[in-house]
């Protein structure tokens, strides 16, 4: 078991291409369908902890699956498996991004990916957040007030979701 947890986690830090959100999808193919060590109930709750404490996601849901299923080496195992594959991989492409960035190609490739990246987040938004929320105009006014303050303002990001958690606990 601890075996397939390294390597599942492995192999998601291998392909956690976009940062988070981006790689939800693969979390779960793995974690609830291929597996079955969370249900889908279970994975939709770890990503609502996983946006109240900080730290990247793949870390939290390593750990919890570990821990479900093989404990406190379960959790090793599978923050191993997560943590490897990304830190071989900065510390080959910072070395190639050095020695190549002032190429037009790799200028090129690097705008094309955050693009790409920009979109599957923007994808990954919508799946999470009720939309009809944003009909109503109170809703509408955290966004735009939220995006205000993160955008233009030196106000801390945790800040602002300490205060959109204090304003959301009086709302019913």
């Amino acid at each position: 078991m601890l075996l397939k947890l390294f390597l599942s986690f492995l192999k998601m830090g291998l392909f956690a291409i976009g940062g988070a959100y981006s790689f939800l999808p693969l979390i779960e193919k793995e974690v609830v369908e291929r597996y079955h060590w969370l249900t889908k109930e279970e994975f939709l709750d770890v990503l609502g902890v996983a946006k109240i404490f900080p730290g990247a996601i793949s870390i939290k849901y390593a750990t919890y699956t570990g821990h479900k299923v093989a404990g406190v080496p379960g959790v090793i195992v599978a923050n191993l498996g997560n943590l490897l594959t990304p830190v071989i991989l900065i510390i080959f492409a910072s070395n190639l991004y050095n020695k190549y960035k002032h190429l037009p190609s790799v200028k090129g490739a690097f705008n094309v990916i955050q693009l790409t990246i920009f979109t599957m987040i923007i994808a990954v938004v919508f799946q999470l957040i009720n939309i009809s929320q944003l009909t109503q105009w109170r809703y509408l006014l955290v966004v735009i007030f939220a995006f205000s303050l993160f955008t233009y303002t030196k106000i801390n990001p945790a800040l602002i979701i300490i205060i959109a958690g204090l304003t959301g606990t009086f709302w019913k």
